[in-house]
């Protein structure tokens, strides 16, 4: 009888198809690699005892230190009680940035339990609602910033296939204008001090009649070009440049476009500001990647400040936590976008978790540009992106692996995966019981 228990549970445990013994598995190194991009990408690789890791980032443009600062307390933790670590670390990220060590470690985390059980991750968010996911195209400003210039660099993002696209209607369309800047006399600069700021347009700028047909062109421009089976939005047209009742008037003017959202009309902890100037229009808002956790977004979500909320799971505390975020509000009847600009790993961080929300609208891909991106990984479907949409991957934990040799050609500087012995013990001792403060 034991013999026959013994075979039945070697049968259960092939059925599982477990690559090592979770209950075993500790954490024995976490290494970064971080690629040069448009964004730069700090890749996290975290090792364990048995040889199974897991893969996250740092959010695009942060620093590895944002997830080295925690080595020392995720050393000999198991992988798999990914909810006990992230409270662990979680109350020292932050909003933007700052988010992006806490949210990349919990994909890392993630990917390993997916790969010792054998399960993709969106299981672990309770399973899918749809095999693919909308995907939308980020396009720059062209370097001729007129309705010409943008109706050709959005078609051309069509003819890739997109069907959801983005486009910055920036204040730089503004810039040696004469008559579209209320009193400013000189050419339109960005109101950040390495740019410099031109009288009249600092934050919280007012614009002509002239300056808001001048931004409604560029929209026509771009509807008549790519016709009404695209759905559009804009981006970068505010952050606080211009004020909300500026916004206001923008978001009457372009009302006729069918704009699926206007993005981050204020800046991004102006709560009451979003709310003002959701409650004014009917072209629908879209806000919140700068914003930290569940309970960032708590407030935001409860005063339906925005239309559509707009996570960067890199920032919102990863997948689970964002999957928590995009639940909550669409008990207040708000769906979920998914911001993104960061490498192929957390892009298919993205496609698990957007799989896993009903209310879903479309993901930001932020790489079309880039002919390196693809190879930083294995394992992603050929093509990646058919009719607009991006299959939801079976394979375990996030379905990619890293590819070596592509994030070797990209790297920032030279050191792929280095030892970070550095961060093993903490600077101060007060993790370690036995250390004294003075030593």
């Amino acid at each position: 009888m034991p013999d026959q228990t013994q075979e039945q549970m070697g049968r259960v445990e092939n059925a599982i198809n477990t690559y090592s013994r979770p209950s075993d598995l500790k954490i024995t190194d976490m290494r970064v690699a971080v690629v040069a991009s448009n964004y730069d990408y700090p890749i996290i690789r975290l090792d364990t005892n048995q040889g199974v890791y897991g893969i996250g980032e740092v959010r695009d443009a942060g620093h590895k230190e944002n997830a080295l600062q925690f080595k020392s307390m995720l050393l000999g933790q198991n992988p798999c009680n990914v909810d006990m670590l992230f409270r662990a670390i979680k109350r020292f990220g932050n909003w933007g940035r700052e988010g992006g060590g806490v949210s990349g470690l919990e994909l890392a985390l993630w990917d390993l339990v997916g790969k010792v059980y054998g399960v993709p991750c969106y299981q672990f968010l309770g399973g899918k609602y749809r095999d693919r996911v909308r995907v939308y195209a980020d396009t720059p400003t062209p370097e001729e910033p007129t309705p010409e210039g943008y109706a050709a660099r959005v078609m051309g993002r069509k003819e890739m296939g997109f069907t959801f696209i983005k486009f910055d209607l920036t204040p730089r369309v503004l810039a040696g204008e004469p008559g579209v800047l209320i009193g400013s006399t000189t050419e339109y600069e960005y109101p950040m001090g390495r740019m410099g700021r031109a009288p009249g347009s600092g934050y919280g700028m007012r614009v002509t009649d002239k300056g808001i047909q001048l931004l409604c062109e560029i929209a026509e421009g771009v509807r008549n070009a790519v016709g009404w089976d695209v759905s559009l939005c804009v981006d970068h047209f505010g952050h606080g440049y211009m004020t909300a009742d500026e916004v206001i008037r923008l978001g009457h003017a372009v009302e006729p476009y069918g704009l699926a959202w206007m993005e981050d009309p204020m800046p991004w902890d102006d709560f009451e500001g979003h709310r003002k100037v959701t409650d004014a229009i009917r072209t629908p808002t879209a806000a919140g990647e700068e914003i930290y956790l569940w309970d960032g977004f708590r407030q935001l979500i409860e005063m339906r400040a925005v239309d559509i909320i707009h996570p960067d799971l890199l920032t919102s505390g990863g997948m689970l936590e964002t999957k928590k975020i995009a639940d909550y509000a669409e008990r207040y009847g708000i769906p979920t976008a998914l911001h993104f600009a960061g490498s192929p790993i957390a892009f298919m961080a993205n496609v698990h978790c957007a799989a896993a929300i009903p209310s879903f609208v479309a993901l930001e891909n932020h790489a079309v540009d880039l002919p390196f991106w693809k190879d930083l990984v294995t394992g992603l479907e050929e093509p990646l992106m058919e009719g607009g949409y991006v299959k939801v991957p079976d394979k375990p934990g996030l379905g990619v692996d890293l590819n070596l040799e592509g994030i070797r050609e990209n790297l920032r500087w030279p050191g792929l995966f280095e030892p970070t012995d550095e961060w093993n013990t903490p600077k101060l001792g007060f993790w370690q019981p036995d250390r004294r403060w003075d030593k």
